[in-house]
């Protein structure tokens, strides 16, 4: 929906399942309507983050599927903003974990499948609406990203930005793409951040279509796993003129690593997705990066001795929620992300709340149905943006 200064918010539909468009729509005519009634004051329309896999974008792209959506969504008073385009494949039910870095930017079947997010973004905006599609950040650290890798996931990127700017010239809509970090992606902090912007510039000096089109979209679940002050890593990728395409409002897991906690934290090890640990030992030390939960505690059991001081784990939980006992969320970081909006809110139009481990999330920290607990997301985010004159 759109608050104060333009602003837009969505959750993304990434929480429910759906692989194909039929399964998608299910979903959003299931449970985003419910959401819709129960947050969304009547009069106005409802902004969707929607997710489209590779197989549910083409089979939307036909002509009298898009119709049909589209006029779905003018009789509901709804419209999309914004789309996730990281995961390409199977997203709920099966392991996902490394795959949904698959394919990666060095081939084809990701510059494809996003143009064609674009395409289907490009048909569905209100007239004069910006629109961002999210996106995997290149490839992933184990994957072995040599120069061969790097020139080809450059060139993809490239060939996406000039797409979307034939297609926002055409339209008349702002279009771009948000690169996210994420932990062991093949940049995750904002240093590597600059670092990727800043070696795409070396090799393609000028290009300002490029920097125009892609930018960031910065998860504050994955920052704060990084150990990172909103305030400065926001500045940071501003001030160097990398654009904020969209902000992922999510929180994840930190706890400091006792016997008692670590044995606790076993109930969030489940083997759908990723959820890499970052451990601090001192700010003077360098940070220790685990693969996923089960790498860390398996570390853990072998050298106790050596585990740190703290552990951030990458397991977004609800956005209003925190885990309790000795666990804590990183909600910090979010509140930080908000308070530094509310003094720029120009930088950024859009806001999308993910939180897409509905399915895995332990008993202890389910509230209601998926229906229930997006309400309760939007009730505290929204709390919070009015808070800081945000949201009306």
């Amino acid at each position: 929906m759109e608050l104060l200064h333009g602003l837009h918010l969505g959750y993304c539909t990434n929480i429910h399942r759906g692989e194909t468009w039929e399964e998608t729509w299910r979903g959003l005519k299931e449970y985003t309507l419910q959401v819709k009634s129960r947050v969304c004051p009547v009069g106005r329309s409802y902004g969707i983050g929607l997710r489209l896999s590779a197989v549910a974008a083409r089979e939307l792209a036909e002509p009298s599927q898009l119709a049909a959506f589209k006029s779905w969504l003018e009789a509901n008073d709804c419209y999309v903003f914004t789309i996730n385009g990281f995961p390409y494949g199977a997203f709920h039910g099966t392991r996902v974990k490394e795959e949904v870095f698959r394919p990666d930017w060095t081939q084809p079947d990701r510059l494809a499948y996003t143009c064609q997010l674009f395409d289907l973004l490009a048909e569905l905006l209100p007239e004069g609406m910006s629109g961002s599609v999210s996106t995997l950040p290149g490839s992933h650290k184990t994957f072995g990203v040599g120069a061969e890798e790097l020139d080809a996931i450059f060139a993809n990127l490239q060939s996406c930005a000039h797409h979307v700017e034939k297609l926002a010239e055409k339209t008349g809509h702002d279009l771009h793409l948000g690169l996210e970090p994420e932990p062991l992606g093949l940049f995750e902090t904002s240093g590597e951040t600059l670092k990727f912007f800043g070696l795409y510039l070396d090799r393609h000096p000028g290009d300002s279509v490029f920097f125009r089109r892609v930018g960031l979209n910065y998860d504050t679940c994955h920052l704060a796993i990084e150990y990172e002050e909103p305030m400065a890593a926001l500045n940071r990728i501003t001030q160097a003129g990398v654009r904020l395409s969209k902000l992922h409002f999510s929180s994840a897991l930190k706890l400091r690593p006792t016997l008692d906690n670590l044995e606790r934290l076993r109930a969030y090890d489940e083997p759908v997705y990723f959820h890499q640990v970052i451990a601090k030992e001192s700010d003077e030390l360098p940070l220790r990066r685990f693969k996923d939960l089960p790498d860390a505690l398996e570390f853990a059991k072998r050298s106790p001795d050596a585990v740190g001081q703290e552990w951030r784990v990458h397991f977004h939980i609800p956005l209003h929620a925190e885990p309790g006992g000795d666990f804590q969320s990183t909600r910090d970081h979010l509140l930080g992300t908000m308070d530094w909006l509310a003094k720029q809110p120009q930088k950024c139009s859009h806001i999308e709340m993910e939180t897409y481990t509905w399915e895995v999330l332990p008993e202890s920290m389910r509230t209601g149905s998926v229906v229930d607990q997006l309400v309760k997301e939007y009730d505290w985010t929204l709390g919070e943006m009015r808070e800081r004159k945000l949201a009306p």
